[in-house]
């Protein structure tokens, strides 16, 4: 399966970033802020268009963009405003660090950024990271996680994954596939390194095969063996990999349920979401979310507990309902 990923944001044409600065302007001067204006130039335009608007606005203006929205707006509607305002790649490193900040660890957050990454756009995590923390992302993460866990997001994150530009061998896929067997259901106990050393570094469309073959050996999916075999934290890590393998839409599309689902609402994954998927693949999202739970995502979010500017904002990133 080729997966197609639609995005719900794109370059907006025609464009011009010296009138949506002038609007932004006019939009947060003088008593009172015209937050519809804010959403519509904002989420009408590309990352890419954004940071034209940022580096205009402070051309003209001799004013920060980010700190004027930030001086402007409040919870979680300036999260999503500032979030958009993030070059993609410096957003999710914002979202790692705050992940491990402070007390406590969300490891859900580590699990649905790093274990979704091809090798390539690691790359472009790691270095951005530590330019921005000063700090290797693999160091600190080491001192936050442990056990088989911390292991295969290290080695996830040190880069020993296969490009996308290495070739599907269908017989290592057969040999990879009795690796997964004999080190899980085949024995007493599970051999976890052979699972680590095999999720982290064979390529997604390698581990497609991989998954296929060991349907074929063991005539169990790799989900029920993995089920069967972790527990806690490395069961999510694998089982995230295994659905981002398969469908990417789908792993985040069931993500978005569980932020939405049950007492109260987990802003932090519903934004991160909406806002990071955005340019890549939310369309293809949303079409996921409507086929797995029968209604549309805009629908959920809107009778989620989300209010006022902050819902206007996600649902006008999910584009027409």
């Amino acid at each position: 399966m080729d997966y197609k990923p639609v995005p719900t944001v794109k370059d907006a044409a025609p464009f011009d970033a010296s009138q949506d600065a002038q609007v932004l302007r006019a939009a947060m001067k003088g008593f009172g802020t015209d937050e519809q204006e804010i959403i519509a130039v904002l989420v009408g335009r590309s990352n890419q268009q954004r940071q034209t608007i940022k580096a205009v606005y402070e051309a003209e203006f001799e004013r920060d963009l980010v700190d004027d929205l930030k001086d402007e707006l409040g919870g979680k509607f300036e999260d999503v405003i500032v979030g958009l305002m993030m070059p993609p790649v410096e957003y999710l490193c914002k979202q790692l660090h705050a992940s491990m900040a402070g007390i406590g660890t969300e490891e859900a957050t580590l699990v649905e950024i790093l274990c979704t990454k091809t090798n390539e756009e690691m790359a472009q995590i790691v270095a951005i990271y530590e330019e921005r923390y000063q700090r290797p992302l693999a160091e600190q993460m080491c001192s936050e996680t442990s056990g088989f866990f911390r292991r295969l997001l290290t080695l996830i994150v040190t880069g020993v994954r296969d490009g996308l530009d290495t070739p599907v061998d269908a017989d290592q896929a057969k040999e990879q596939a009795a690796q997964l067997y004999s080190a899980g259901e085949a024995k007493l106990g599970t051999d976890e390194e052979v699972f680590n050393r095999i999720m982290s570094h064979a390529s997604f469309p390698q581990l497609r095969l991989v998954f296929e073959e060991y349907k074929e050996l063991s005539g169990q999916t790799i989900e029920q063996a993995i089920k069967h075999e972790m527990s806690d934290e490395l069961h999510e890590a694998m089982m995230a990999i295994v659905e981002c393998v398969q469908s990417p839409a789908a792993f985040f599309a069931n993500r978005l349920y569980k932020a939405m689902n049950g007492a109260g609402t987990d802003d932090a994954t519903l934004i991160r979401i909406i806002v990071s998927r955005s340019e890549i693949d939310l369309e293809t999202i949303k079409q996921e979310f409507e086929r797995i739970y029968n209604r549309t995502l805009h629908s959920a979010v809107v009778d989620a507990e989300t209010s006022g500017d902050y819902k206007q904002a996600l649902t006008a990133l999910l584009g027409s309902a």
